[in-house]
């Protein structure tokens, strides 16, 4: 079961130093369901990522439909920050996703200022991804 975005922020808050977080952020990608091969295609990866990273929308019905982003990396570190963006974004109605910003959680965890210009940037760019999603599917629903 993903932990939700409450837990992270209580177990951030409990560890001590960055080893430990970083070790809790991997772990968190570990925990993130088996993603099949077949997803792994170039269609799903996120540009802008070093790593490579895949994301998969599924949209419910509606006008404000429920969006679940699956995703997946070859990176550890970079699979544990997609589970924190997936705890974010993931089973929301479209509106909600397109109008959350990532970057005060981004703050509240001190990821801002912990990963290295290349994840950062990577992180953003799922970041657009899963919004842009929500905003396209509300856009096509109007």
């Amino acid at each position: 079961m993903k932990p939700d975005l409450d837990t992270i922020l209580d177990d951030f808050a409990f560890l001590d130093d960055w080893e430990e977080r970083y070790r809790y952020v991997i772990d968190l990608g570990k925990d993130l369901p088996p993603f099949p091969d077949e997803d792994r295609t170039e269609t799903n990866r996120v540009r802008g990522c070093v790593s490579q990273v895949w994301l998969t929308t599924s949209r419910g019905d509606g006008d404000d439909p429920v969006i679940s982003f699956r995703g997946d990396s070859d990176a550890h570190i970079v699979r544990g920050l997609v589970a924190i963006m997936l705890a974010l974004y993931s089973d929301r109605k479209a509106s909600e996703i397109a109008a959350t910003d990532a970057e005060p959680l981004l703050r509240k965890l001190g990821l801002d200022e912990h990963l290295t210009p290349q994840r950062a940037n990577g992180l953003r760019a799922m970041v657009r991804r899963m919004r842009a999603d929500a905003e396209s599917t509300l856009r096509a629903n109007a």
